[in-house]
């Protein structure tokens, strides 16, 4: 059976559904939905790219990142934990990088945190070592050393509303095709948005991810001393709330194609909205998490180093490091622009992190 039509039997027998719950089925149903349905998503012959499949620097960055988190725990085992691995290849990468300081990699446990049993598999076939798979950080907590995500939380089902006289929040419902209607929206989502004191114009639409809330939460209880790190496309509230952005940032993706309607290709593309990374940080706090600091994804590499390999690159041998050469330069100006990097702490006391020296305001 067709996953729309699973959708469409649910809102005929049931009513009308949230956008939220929506999204939810179409990304996550069993089998159908489009991250458990086993295709491959990630590269060339997928949906999308991400930086880790394009080039292992990324990987070696981070792990460099790490490393220097590590000396700051004062050199004691360490934990990393990573949500949604994608195709395993960042962990790859990262324990690559990381084998060349045996102090640090002997003490080190690497905990993959992976619901989709299709991702999860493909993972086991390509790390061997090291790494250990769970449902929930609560399996792995207390937890010291670095929680990890890239790409996860623009993935989370978000809530759709738009301000009328009063906020209001998308349904969804069908006749004749799935159609959109609009319902006065509830406290959470109303509370969202005062909390971080944000006034929408009337006919603003946006979105607003309860679920990275609690995803936050759930890490600060878990950790009980060391870091967030997050690297997803978002802004920081002032800019994700602009009135350029009136109608939002949903954006679906199929064969690396922006595609228009999140009600249509349901369960064989992907659904996504950016990171509000102001919400994430400020109710990070709330919680027990420092902000360490917030900068862009071109920023966070080059304060890293990846402008030394660059160069390196280029006097070594520029024609036969032609395709490194492009795949870093996309790091840093395509990708490295959309993509932002926020890194939270909990019981450090003395903080200074390389991939942070550029900061820019939350």
């Amino acid at each position: 059976m067709e996953l729309s039509k699973v959708l469409e039997s649910k809102i005929k027998n049931e009513g009308p559904i949230s956008f939220h719950d929506f999204m939810e089925m179409a990304l996550y149903y069993p089998i159908l939905g489009y991250y458990n349905s086993g295709r491959n998503k990630i590269g060339e012959e997928g949906d999308y790219y991400t930086s880790p499949v394009l080039s292992s620097l990324f990987g070696e960055l981070i792990g460099k990142q790490i490393e220097e988190m590590w000396a700051l725990l004062d050199k004691k085992p360490f934990t990393i934990v990573e949500y949604g691995a994608g195709t395993g290849v960042l962990c790859k990468d990262i324990l690559l990088y990381l084998q060349n300081n045996p102090p640090l990699y002997e003490g080190l446990e690497y905990c993959i945190i992976e619901k989709g049993e299709a991702m999860q598999q493909r993972q086991k076939n390509l790390l061997q070592t090291k790494v250990s798979w769970h449902t929930s950080i609560k399996e792995i907590a207390p937890v010291t050393g670095c929680v990890l995500s890239n790409e996860v939380l623009d993935n989370f089902a978000v809530h759709r509303v738009k301000m009328e006289k009063e906020l209001m929040e998308v349904f969804v419902y069908y006749s004749n095709g799935f159609e959109e209607i609009l319902r006065p929206a509830k406290e959470e989502l109303k509370n969202y948005l005062k909390e971080q004191g944000i006034i929408l114009p009337e006919n603003y639409y946006t979105e607003i991810n309860l679920q990275s809330l609690e995803w936050i939460k759930e890490i600060a209880l878990s950790l009980e001393k060391g870091f967030v790190l997050t690297i997803d496309y978002g802004y920081a509230a002032d800019e994700y709330y602009s009135p350029k952005r009136n109608s939002g940032t949903l954006v679906c993706y199929k064969e690396h194609q922006v595609k228009p309607s999140p009600y249509e290709n349901i369960g064989i593309q992907d659904i996504t909205a950016h990171v509000n990374f102001s919400a994430l940080s400020h109710w990070g706090e709330k919680h027990g998490l420092q902000c360490s600091g917030f900068t862009s994804q071109a920023n966070f590499l080059r304060s890293l180093g990846l402008m030394n390999y660059l160069r390196n690159l280029e006097l070594k041998d520029p024609q036969n490091n032609r395709d490194l050469i492009l795949q870093i330069q996309k790091l840093l100006m395509d990708m490295g622009t959309k993509f932002k990097v926020l890194i939270q702490h909990k019981n450090i006391k003395t903080m200074m992190l390389t991939g942070i020296q550029f900061a820019m305001p939350l």
